[in-house]
């Protein structure tokens, strides 16, 4: 396939992605300071239709900070990312309407994502709009019961909570969902539930996936492809058992030492 048929076939394509925000203590400091913190540098990367890719590395890498970009959350202070081959900076109005169905975001606290002044029913409600999927059907979908609905977010458990997160931003019927560590508040067993879900919506609905995480054991369980970031940089991709089982830089590897070891033993005997 020639290079253009694969930019064609792209959902996203990131070319030297960075966002620098001005250093200093204080407002004023940051108003007028010349100096530059990066959070994110120089990213290439690219997620086509049916891609599952992590984006991995320790607090302070750079990973929320992209994803954020690539949901137009954050907007990028250098480079160029297009969707569907259309740069964000050069979308019209109704191409940015349509970016805002087709690409979701899961968060990870759904303590502050969630209004916890309104019922589930009205969350979904909301979020599903005049054509979106039907309540019973995005409830099934996440495997919860009718009786959440006139709850509010704090009756719910944490995981209960998650899924109604991921519920929300199947309403649309996205083509790409993008997770911020989306596991991370939870207990053990529940992360596990979350994980097969959005494993499941992944092979089942044909969601793309972008998950973000810290977490080398989740990702190992749910991600076809990973990317490692480390002080705002991606230093190393590729296929999930590859970069997992078989690291090519000593930063990856040493992110891998801190899982332990009974996790990453049964992962390589799946």
């Amino acid at each position: 396939m020639s290079t253009s048929g694969v930019a064609q076939h792209a959902l996203f394509q990131l070319s030297g992605v960075g966002k620098s925000y001005a250093s200093g203590r204080s407002a004023v400091e940051r108003l007028f300071s010349r100096q530059r913190f990066y959070a994110v540098s120089d990213v290439d990367l690219r997620v086509t239709k049916g891609d599952s890719l992590a984006i991995v590395g320790e607090s302070g890498s750079g990973k929320s900070t992209l994803a954020r970009m690539m949901v137009r959350l954050t907007e990028p202070s250098a480079g160029e990312i297009r969707f569907k081959g259309v740069p964000f900076a050069r979308m019209s109005r109704g191409e940015h309407a349509a970016f805002r169905q087709q690409v979701q975001m899961v968060f990870q606290s759904t303590t502050n994502s969630l209004n916890p002044r309104k019922a589930i029913a009205t969350t979904l409600a909301e979020a599903i709009g005049r054509d979106g999927v039907p309540v019973g059907e995005l409830l099934e979908m996440v495997r919860l019961p009718r009786a959440v609905l006139p709850r509010l977010p704090h009756q719910l458990s944490g995981g209960q909570r998650q899924r109604i997160g991921i519920a929300r931003a199947l309403a649309r019927r996205p083509e790409l969902i993008v997770a911020d560590e989306p596991t991370s508040a939870l207990d053990v067993s529940i992360q596990a539930e979350i994980i097969r879900l959005l494993r499941d919506l992944h092979r089942t609905a044909g969601v793309t996936l972008v998950v973000i995480s810290h977490d080398l054991a989740l990702v190992g369980e749910l991600c076809e492809r990973v990317a490692v970031m480390r002080d705002g940089r991606v230093v190393e991709s590729g296929p999930a058992a590859q970069v997992l089982f078989e690291p090519g830089e000593r930063y990856t590897a040493e992110l891998l030492a801190a899982i332990p070891k009974g996790i990453t033993a049964r992962r390589r005997g799946d």
